[in-house]
């Protein structure tokens, strides 16, 4: 039975094209043209569709956004951070949607000075999104990378501290990512090619025209992306190109930004280095000499290529990064899927943990720009416990709670239990799953529950806390992670078994996960919620395909669903680099495997759980047009009566709405939809 309203679909030829003997036929190419008005009018449509198949809820969403709200300090400021004689930090305001960007003096009585105000500069844009901000080292200018559609085709803005007036000094079609060098004069910036790709970095002088810049890097290989920063130790500027499996680092002098830049090591297949400087040295995170898990090697700053062993590789430890301080050094380390820090003092290589006490956690290390200091900021936070700020004294090995964000409303985190689960898969690994619930639980399955994932990219989803997810957990919802294969959570093999030709693994593991919670009684089939976004999503519209009747509903925001098409059009932003994440179907036995699995490519006539789709008409990342066609297609081919909505943002990109009362309302707009087709519908 087909939806009980169905949008207009345009009426237009599909494509058809032969690939490894196969005719492939494509009945919803027309929706790529942003330009047709067809293309248009059907987005508008699918948006009348949802909102009315919502309008029920909107009650639920407005109550639910004046919950999230309420819980929310809106008057809040952060932890400063010291950079020389100077504190810098960003507050909020009632009532404005972006973070104000201060500093003072460090000194009593300083005033406070306003750099940047995000709300002002974001009046008249729908959307404002920063892709960089950068203060010079002489702290006299800051450049801005600024985004007003979500394309992220960014425009550099460089603001005079000292007057408070910009600088006539501007470039755009830019990609993240900027740099200063030490003489607060001139500036290193990114711009990409035509689909995208990062691939040259620019010295850029204050007060020169743009057509005056130099091209100080260049990288032709489609495979790599470019990158730039700043040394903590303010001694280089990194210049860096990066594939999924390979990497190359030139070195340029920040104290004399026109010499030409020196090269650590070649870039070589299946070998991965990430620098850092501390000293004399240069440290590098690598899997090179068959560290699948990386280890840490050092060189000497004069001669990059004589490099010893710093840190050995260790069997069941994944090194996942470096951080070098004058006297010390912070290396990132995960076992048992869960991160700690080990901190090196640099003159005498002795080393210490430090602690965390949860079963489920997720510690950053925050920025630290002071090179020559002894302490070091983390934050801190799990499923129960609110971002907490710590300061940790590397050689009194205590810590101080600079700030822990404030749960308005009486938040308990005594009413909620976190648990650490390891779920069966199909080929004997055992998947860890971190979930929350409010106490007591009795496993009769009757809980409604969401399971998250993302399974990509090597990329770690780390089980910390959420205000907003509170508004589930106090209406009886379990919430769980699955830790899948294709994330980093248990080392590299993890992702490396979720890639490529073992792609299936990432879909089988969250299916695995939902009938261990199932099977466990935590909840049960008519009461369990997928949910993913993005890479993702594409787990979603996999499961959705694949999982059967084990998932009551399903959520993929902005999903990349049209997996071959996409990786066939090189054109398209991604597409090439990420060959080596899921294959080049141009090769018959990488278009067999992703044959079994490109959820547009596998829509079968049947039925399907309750779906929710999101998505943005800017998005740059996962093309609109994936979610859009993969939505025609299910309604043309299955066979139920359950929703199938479609909400496409028509002025955000991929990451949705920048400002922090429309990013709740569309996470108030998400719950409804899983309250409505739980709990309201049991």
């Amino acid at each position: 039975m087909p939806d009980p309203i169905s949008p207009p679909k345009a009426k237009l030829a599909p494509t058809h094209v032969t690939l490894h003997g196969e005719v492939r036929t494509d009945e919803y190419a027309w929706l790529r043209d942003r330009a047709n008005p067809e293309v248009i009018a059907y987005l508008e449509a699918e948006n009348a569709y949802t909102a009315a198949m919502m309008h029920h809820t909107e009650p639920l969403q407005e109550a639910l956004y004046t919950e999230m709200l309420g819980r929310i300090k809106e008057d809040d400021t952060e932890v400063p951070v010291r950079r020389d004689d100077w504190l810098y930090y960003s507050r909020t305001e009632q009532g404005k949607a972006y973070p104000i960007y201060c500093r003072r003096k460090d000194a009593a009585g300083a005033a406070e000075q306003v750099i940047f105000d995000q709300n002002a500069a974001a009046e008249g844009h729908p959307f404002y999104q920063l892709g960089g901000f950068e203060v010079s080292p002489d702290h006299d200018h800051l450049a801005l990378l600024v985004d007003t559609n979500g394309y992220e085709d960014f425009v550099l803005r460089v603001k005079d501290l000292r007057t408070g007036e910009f600088l006539a000094d501007t470039a755009d079609a830019l990609g993240f990512g900027l740099a200063w060098a030490s003489d607060g004069g001139t500036l290193f910036y990114q711009t990409t090619d035509a689909a995208k790709r990062a691939d040259q970095v620019w010295r850029h002088r204050l007060g020169d025209a743009r057509a005056n810049d130099v091209s100080v890097y260049l990288d032709p290989d489609p495979l790599f992306n470019v990158g730039v920063r700043r040394s903590r130790s303010g001694a280089f500027v990194f210049l860096t190109s990066s594939s999924f499996t390979s990497t190359e680092t030139w070195l340029l002098d920040a104290r004399a930004p026109e010499r030409a830049p020196v090269l650590v090591a070649p870039r070589a297949p299946d070998v991965e280095y990430d620098v850092d400087h501390g000293g004399d040295w240069l440290y590098l995170l690598t899997n090179r000499d068959g560290a699948r898990d990386f280890k840490v090697m050092r060189a000497p700053v004069s001669d990059p290529a004589t490099l010893t062993e710093w840190l050995p590789a260790r069997d069941g430890v994944f090194v996942e990064g470096v951080e070098v301080f004058r006297d010390f050094a912070v290396v990132l380390e995960r076992a048992g899927g869960l991160r700690r820090l080990r901190v090196t003092e640099l003159a005498s290589d002795g080393s210490h943990y430090v602690d965390f006490p949860e079963p489920a956690y997720g510690v950053v290390l925050e920025e630290n720009p002071e090179f020559a200091t002894g302490t070091i900021r983390f934050t801190y936070s799990s499923l129960i416990t609110p971002d907490s700020v710590y300061d940790y004294d590397v050689q009194a090995r205590t810590r101080e709670l600079r700030k822990r964000d404030e749960v308005l409303g009486g938040y308990d985190p005594s009413l909620y239990r976190v648990e650490r689960l390891m779920a069966p898969a199909r080929d004997g690994a055992r998947v860890p799953v971190s979930l929350v619930y409010r106490a007591p639980l009795a496993r009769d399955g009757r809980r409604p529950l969401v399971l998250y994932a993302y399974g990509a990219y090597g990329h770690i989803i780390e089980p910390t806390f959420s205000s907003a997810r509170l508004s589930l957990l106090d209406r009886g919802f379990v919430y769980a992670i699955a830790h899948v294969r294709g994330g980093q959570d248990m080392g590299r093999a993890w992702y490396d078994e979720g890639k490529m030709f073992g792609k299936m693994n990432t879909f089988f593991d969250f299916i695995d996960c939902g009938e261990y919670l199932v099977r466990e009684r935590y909840t049960s089939s008519d009461r369990l919620v997928a949910h993913g976004g993005s890479a993702g999503g594409l787990l979603m519209g996999a499961v959705a395909n694949l999982g059967g009747d084990l998932f009551h509903a399903v959520v993929a925001d902005v999903p990349f669903v049209d997996v071959i098409n996409t990786m066939l059009d090189a054109s398209i932003p991604l597409t090439a680099q990420e060959w080596e994440q899921w294959g080049n179907p141009a090769d018959a036995g990488a278009y067999g495997y992703m044959r079994k699995y490109s959820p547009y490519d596998n829509v079968r006539r049947g039925a399907y759980p309750r779906m929710l789709v999101t998505s943005g008409v800017n998005d740059s990342r996962v093309a609109f047009w994936e979610p859009a066609k993969w939505v025609a297609k299910l309604r043309t081919h299955k066979t139920d009566s359950h929703p199938l909505l479609l909400k496409m943002n028509m002025g955000a990109g991929h990451g949705g709405a920048t400002g922090r009362y429309e990013r709740l309302k569309e996470t108030a707009f998400r719950y409804a939809f899983i309250i409505d087709q739980t709990i309201s519908r049991a």
